[in-house]
């Protein structure tokens, strides 16, 4: 988190000059606003939104991606889906939102995937309901990496918005900034990673196609110019981990939970054929393709807000009936 950051999102502005770009019904106000917490995960205070519904049936956890935060997530997500009777909470993962990371420490995507791992199992502790994690962009993918790490009862469904294997050349070089950064810049930083650079901070800007996280050019210089989300940087380690990450299992055996894709139609940053090889490759549990039409990578525009987010409740309900 940037020392300029807020404690809270009541007290920062960047969310509420984006979410101007969305439908009105989208738009928060204090009193609409989740309620938001601190849980502390190995000496790092990891920033929570939730709604609280203990009547509800099932829980959503929403996870961002490497342009966006948790704030982000309830606005197009946790609020219209606790709206419909779910209790939902959106986290920041280190690094990125309000999340406070551990003096000294320098996060890898690992951390990223043990960090979701681990809150799962926090939030089981609390009480047994089914849950069902989503994650934006990148956070898609990350939704399988825990789904494939964590106990095979946690999860009752998993929801991406692509599902990106970074180990595939092709999706390298059309999610990276350029083709350079792809080809070289990858190798380059795993080089590095394993020097003392590998706490030299690198803006994600320069490191994935940024430019196209939203289709609307204003909406994208707000996201741009928040250090918590588009304008963040991250460690030489992290984008070392994030471009090499190999998952506890391989699609081929994954059997854990069902998936669900909801793929903006307009998305200029991944689009549909990039996540289908990896998707192509579970067999072992029902997979799902939803389009959503006139969206970009991060959604502002309907129909595909609601269309993602009535493909969202459709499958929490049946996966947690």
């Amino acid at each position: 988190m940037s020392s300029t950051a807020p404690t809270y999102y009541r007290d920062q502005r960047a969310w509420r000059d984006l979410q101007q770009f969305l439908p009105e019904r989208l738009r928060l106000t204090d009193a609409t606003a989740p309620e938001e917490e601190y849980w502390d995960w190995r000496g790092n205070h990891i920033h929570l939104d939730r709604y609280r519904n203990p009547e509800a049936r099932a829980k959503v956890v929403l996870h961002h991606g490497v342009g966006t935060n948790g704030r982000q997530m309830s606005l197009v997500l946790g609020a219209p889906l606790a709206r419909r009777g779910f209790e939902t909470v959106a986290l920041d993962n280190l690094g990125y939102g309000l999340t406070r990371v551990r003096a000294g420490a320098n996060p890898s995507y690992d951390d990223w995937v043990d960090l979701v791992v681990d809150f799962l199992a926090f939030e089981q502790s609390r009480d047994d309901r089914p849950i069902v994690l989503y994650g934006l962009s990148a956070g898609g993918m990350l939704t399988y990496h825990v789904a494939a790490k964590a106990p095979r009862s946690t999860l009752a469904g998993i929801v991406g918005m692509t599902f990106l294997d970074q180990r595939d050349q092709r999706v390298r070089d059309e999610t990276a900034h350029d083709r350079l950064t792809s080809r070289a810049g990858i190798p380059l930083f795993h080089l590095l990673a394993r020097t003392p650079a590998a706490r030299m901070k690198y803006p994600m800007t320069l490191a994935s196609k940024m430019s196209a996280l939203a289709n609307d050019p204003a909406a994208l210089e707000v996201m741009l110019k928040d250090r918590t989300s588009a304008g963040n940087w991250v460690g030489v380690r992290f984008i070392d981990r994030y471009g090499s990450y190999a998952p506890a299992v391989e699609p081929e055996e994954f059997d854990a939970c069902p998936v669900l894709l909801t793929q903006p139609a307009e998305d200029r940053w991944t689009p549909l054929h990039l996540s289908r090889p990896f998707l192509s490759r579970i067999t072992g549990v029902p997979v799902g393709t939803v389009m959503l039409d006139g969206a970009g990578h991060y959604p502002l525009e309907e129909p595909g807000l609601t269309q993602m987010q009535d493909a969202i409740a459709g499958f929490v309900t049946e996966h947690t009936a």
